[in-house]
């Protein structure tokens, strides 16, 4: 137990503790932080952690959760605890990531192009045809710079067990969260500034100037004069804030489906003075509501006639259309084989195990031991769509077992990764309890070089035994610092 300050009491558990290597002993990269933060009376922290809250309420940095069936509006949770991770173990992480994400555009080229791979039988066909987001309409588009992949969050977790980084899954349609990796890094910087200046952290506000620049170089038209706009389902979104404020900080225009038009082949923006002609759209719009003549009838959030527009190279978009198939959960499994077969190398960061149902010897294995796995759908995020085996009750698993045995195709299966925790305050106590937390860096991709955010958003879970930290099921975030060496 440590017996200091505000951690006074804070148990380390059996899992993997980031901040400490024993009771007491702060590993080396938390020690200036430990000192500052053991230095504070709860009451002290409590007052900090109220004014952050009240910074958050102030600029209006929230989100919406469906599953209350009221879309109900709530402030991110936010813990003033930082993670932090030292140079080195950043660099492997920075290294593992750029090798993904130049892996998962290669396969989107072959997929969408001559589909080599298929050929070359290190993927089934059948796999990739079978995934909803697999998107036929596509097959053959030039896609500005070859690139598909420019935006992705990829979501990692440290295993108690080895210590060691595991790629949960990946995000590469429209990956959301950044603006809080910006908006916490802000809040951190005027909360708790000691703290802050006693570490050399890497800075994370160059991400909007770089996807701009991304953007730019995409426009069919040349970077000059290039006009983009930012494209949102509208403001019932969960992430409309953050389509507000990356559009505010990259100094392009926010546009909803009705806000476009296509003429001739071309999309233009609807303005006071006329129509203006779009070269680059950052869609955050899912692919089956951009165009209602190519995808869903019935969709109001989209531009009819966009995909004739994008299929011409009069528009680019970002990401590509047709992303879905590379972060459907059961393709994660072949990301590896990806990796080897494109460039030759070999992994540098670690996959979890899993078990594809749509593969009979695998979904015999589930269906025995469904009490001891984590089951998901292979199309859902957002923690929907999961069974937790070890926490649910029999009524649960036997849902499930249905749901697998009628479409297998859907669902994936993996052992329970034991996530690391990191001490968080507990506001209904006022203590310092270990939470179990994820990691979502963010990656950029220009074609010839990835730039990744140093750190991303730290998820954490806030209740007590939870390993499910999805802000739509309870969870919060941490600021997460990198530091330019080892502490």
């Amino acid at each position: 137990m440590v017996k200091s300050g505000l951690f006074e009491g804070y148990d380390t558990g059996s899992f993997y503790d980031e901040m400490f290597s024993a009771p007491g002993q702060p590993r080396p990269h938390y020690a200036k932080l430990f000192q500052k933060l053991a230095a504070m009376a709860p009451g002290q922290f409590e007052e900090r952690r109220r004014l952050a809250d009240l910074s958050f309420l102030i600029q209006g940095i929230t989100f919406t959760v469906y599953s209350d069936g009221r879309g109900t509006e709530r402030l991110f949770p936010f813990d003033l605890i930082p993670r932090i991770l030292p140079q080195s173990e950043w660099e492997r992480i920075d290294r593992g990531l750029s090798q993904r994400v130049v892996a998962l555009n290669l396969f989107l080229q072959d997929v969408y192009g001559k589909q080599s791979i298929f050929k070359d039988r290190q993927i089934p066909r059948w796999l990739v045809y079978s995934c909803p987001n697999f998107r036929r309409e596509v097959i053959g588009v030039e896609v500005s710079r070859g690139i598909y992949t420019h935006i992705c969050g990829i979501d990692l977790v440290r295993d108690s067990k080895s210590g060691d980084f595991y790629v949960l899954e990946d995000n590469v349609r429209t990956p959301s969260g950044i603006s809080y990796v910006l908006e916490n890094r802000l809040v951190m910087t005027r909360t708790l500034p000691d703290a802050f200046q006693a570490c050399e952290v890497l800075p994370v506000n160059h991400y909007p100037a770089e996807l701009a620049r991304i953007l730019r170089s995409l426009s069919p038209r040349g970077e000059d004069g290039a006009q983009i706009v930012l494209l949102t389902p509208g403001i019932h979104n969960s992430a409309y804030f953050e389509h507000s404020f990356l559009a505010q900080q990259m100094g392009i225009q926010l546009v909803e489906g009705r806000d476009l038009i296509v003429d001739g082949g071309i999309v233009y923006t609807k303005t006071i003075r006329g129509l203006k002609r779009v070269d680059v759209i950052y869609r955050r719009v899912d692919d089956e509501f951009l165009d209602p003549l190519t995808f869903r009838a019935d969709s109001i959030l989209g531009v009819p006639g966009l995909m004739g527009a994008y299929r011409a190279g009069n528009v680019a978009l970002a990401n590509a259309v047709g992303n879905g198939v590379a972060d459907d959960k059961a393709i994660y499994s072949f990301v590896p084989t990806f990796i080897r077969y494109y460039l030759g190398e070999e992994p540098i960061l670690k996959t979890v195990p899993t078990y594809l149902c749509a593969n009979p010897g695998d979904l015999s294995y589930v269906l025995e031991h469904l009490a001891e796995l984590v089951v998901k759908a292979v199309g859902e995020s957002g923690g929907y769509g999961m069974l937790m085996g070890p926490a649910a009750d029999r009524a649960k698993i036997e849902e499930f077992r249905e749901r697998i045995r009628a479409n297998p195709r859907n669902y994936i299966a993996q052992h329970v990764v034991p996530l690391s925790r990191v001490p968080s305050y507990d506001p209904s106590t006022g203590s310092v309890a270990g939470r179990h937390v994820d990691l979502r860096p963010y990656c950029l991709y220009d074609g010839e070089k990835v730039t990744i955010v140093p750190g991303g958003l730290t998820r954490v879970a806030l209740q007590h035994d939870s390993m499910v930290v999805n802000s739509s099921q309870g969870g919060g975030s941490k600021d997460t610092w990198v530091l330019r060496g080892e502490g």
